[in-house]
């Protein structure tokens, strides 16, 4: 068995201790005889571990009862319709806070509910190379919630502090950094992710829902039934058949951070030091390798930079593809390198890829 060094976007690097576990329980799951993606979910077998894994969710996020966590399906990019949907009505406004291209789709879908004010950093290109400062985010306490993106998969740059918003409800699209640091609960009132990044395989995006921003959503009798919080929160995610097997996966990711990583805080240190590692490779590169963005914005989770020609960065790609190391490749609509360095990718496939940049650089220089 070969396995390469994995850095693509999403779907992205799942734990190898998870992989091993799910293999070991793919054909008899939990004493079933059968594959959980066999189990009906009304099974009390598969309800444990579904209930298993929101309970270790709240755990490891620091959440306490109050908070409702449903397992959806439809990717992060059905939450930029299903929250306005839910909350944009009888004339309430939003505020959008966009830092890159997730943010701009997020308001393509809410013009279609509500009026809604915006605050981006976009540049007169269309890029995105920086976070806005504290100062620049003027929302109008009027606002029904804030939305913002907490890391930028395209663009490379992730809030390193978290907004001050007044009372407003703060919601946050977190489907590319969650768990990858502790964040303060309190200060949210609606999370999202897709778990395809963090969490585990693509087809279950997970949302966190406080209670007391529960209660302002829009009755389930108005909305179109698979599109109403309320009905999956009233039965517990389980209203129609769910990715069964996504949530499994999620699950033991979730043991994996809780028991092998050892929580959020240790995750933390393990980020820190491969996006140290990276930064630095291209830092000292005397420009060989350039990064865009602002370096008080620059994301511990999408590294992104250029070389000096396209034509670089193809070969770039191609022999580090021969080297064993994948998906590295920039977005289709920015080119240039994006290690996607997501908590599976630990500290020894980052100096692997740094090796890899150095002797790139000594050969094309």
């Amino acid at each position: 068995m070969k396995r390469v060094i994995n850095f693509n976007a999403g779907p992205a690097a799942i734990p190898m201790e998870v992989l091993q576990k799910a293999q070991e329980e793919m054909l008899d799951w939990n004493g079933t005889g059968m594959s959980v993606m066999e189990v009906s979910h009304r099974s009390k077998e598969y309800e444990a571990m579904h209930n298993e894994a929101q309970d270790l969710f709240r755990r490891l996020a620091g959440m306490g009862p109050e908070w409702k966590i449903l397992f959806l399906t439809g990717g992060a990019s059905s939450q930029f319709f299903m929250l306005p949907m839910n909350y944009l009505f009888d004339g309430r406004k939003a505020a959008y806070i966009v830092t890159g291209h997730w943010g701009k789709a997020a308001i393509k879908e809410a013009k279609h509910f509500g009026p809604f004010d915006v605050i981006t950093t976009e540049n007169p290109d269309g890029t995105f190379t920086r976070i806005p400062k504290q100062e620049e985010l003027k929302i109008d306490p009027a606002a029904v919630y804030a939305h913002m993106t907490s890391n930028n998969t395209i663009f490379g740059s992730q809030w390193h502090y978290w907004p001050e918003v007044g009372k407003v409800p703060l919601v946050c699209d977190m489907s590319s950094d969650i768990f990858s640091r502790p964040f303060p609960a309190d200060k949210f009132s609606l999370i999202y992710a897709g778990a395809q990044k963090n969490l585990g395989p693509s087809g279950v995006t997970l949302v966190a829902i406080r209670e007391d921003f529960y209660s302002l959503a829009q009755e389930q009798a108005k909305l179109p039934t698979m599109l109403s919080y309320r009905t999956h929160a009233e039965n517990n995610s389980l209203y129609n058949t769910p990715p069964c097997f996504s949530i499994y996966i999620l699950n033991l990711t979730l043991k994996w951070l809780l028991n092998t990583i050892g929580g959020l805080g240790n995750m933390q240190k393990i980020n820190l030091e491969k996006a140290r590692i990276l930064y630095e490779a291209i830092d000292k590169s005397e420009g060989f390798y350039r990064g865009p963005v602002e370096k008080d914005s620059r994301s511990q989770m999408n590294v992104v930079f250029r070389l000096t020609t396209p034509e670089m960065e193809e070969s770039f790609v191609k022999e580090a593809k021969a080297a064993g190391i994948v998906g590295v490749k920039g977005h289709r609509s920015t080119g240039g390198i994006r290690f996607s360095i997501y908590n599976a990718n630990l500290v020894e496939n980052v100096k692997k890829a740094t090796d890899f940049m150095d002797e790139f650089r000594r050969k094309n220089r």
